[in-house]
């Protein structure tokens, strides 16, 4: 299993019952609800470290 980070994150609490509310009709825990949308993110700006190509 990959390492993980952890670190505390302030969330107004609106926010984090709709996040909590989203999570749970996608079948996910809060946390690998807020992971997806983070690396949705960061690949929608693309902001993700780009994967070896390799030539055929």
């Amino acid at each position: 299993m990959a390492k993980k980070k952890a670190f505390v994150l302030r969330i107004d609490p609106d926010l984090q019952a709709q996040i909590e509310r989203w999570a749970a009709d996608e079948f996910r825990s809060t946390n690998g609800q807020l992971e997806w949308i983070i690396h949705k993110a960061l690949k929608e700006a693309r902001r993700l470290p780009q994967k070896n190509k390799k030539a055929n």
